[in-house]
């Protein structure tokens, strides 16, 4: 009776373990290859499978002001070199948008704590303002998309029985971009840039998971 009550108990367990929702909210920092580094603060929500096993879907946003280097090059091989001009061109501001389907497979260490691997997929939208290339006192809008794809390892801690703080570090990767076209009224020639921001880089944050 005793062996039958211990095994209804842990279906339970399992069972309702697989039904938990599960939400967090984390901060850091994160580097990407187009800019310098900078704060980075994502939210996600999602569900158990089994207690070592959940999915989510995840929303992050960055946000930087820079000099884009790789487009000063490029109008210095074409234009040739005239004063400030061309890092004035170059001035970007950018919001990075990935919204992203993840899976989490945890590793136990003992009851409170535990490692986790992490990977997912989805698609990236990025808002930028960049200078207008005739008249660089004017800002300009665009809007750039790409897939994404995201790897990476954590820590976690429990706080309580329904919550854990944790650390992550991982490994993004995206790069869009666009095509713009230049007027150039002394040849009556149209010149084609290409403008893409490579967000590939590491993000190191801490957060709080919630189960419920």
């Amino acid at each position: 009776m005793k062996r039958s009550i211990l095994i209804l108990m842990c279906f339970l367990t399992t069972t309702i373990s697989a039904q938990w929702g599960t939400s967090s909210i984390k901060l850091g920092v994160f580097s990407p290859a187009a800019t310098d580094g900078g704060f980075i603060i994502g939210f996600d929500a999602g569900q158990f499978a089994d207690k070592n096993f959940s999915w989510n879907v995840s929303f992050d946003w960055f946000h930087k002001n820079y000099i884009d280097k790789k487009l000063i090059a490029e109008l210095n091989n074409y234009y040739g070199t005239t004063g400030t001009i061309n890092e004035l061109r170059a001035k970007t501001n950018i919001h990075d948008l990935p919204v992203m389907f993840n899976v989490i497979v945890k590793f136990p260490i003992n009851p409170r704590s535990q490692i986790y691997l992490t990977g997912g997929v989805g698609g990236e939208m990025l808002l930028i303002n960049f200078r207008n290339f005739q008249n660089p006192e004017q800002d300009e809008f665009e809007v750039a998309f790409d897939y994404n794809w995201r790897v990476g390892v954590g820590a976690a801690f429990a706080l309580g029985t329904r919550s854990e703080v944790f650390t992550e570090l991982t490994y993004h990767r995206s790069n869009p971009g666009w095509q713009y076209e230049v007027e150039e009224f002394d040849t009556f020639s149209t010149r084609y840039f290409e403008r893409s921001y490579d967000m590939s880089g590491i993000m190191a944050r801490v957060g709080f998971r919630f189960y419920y």
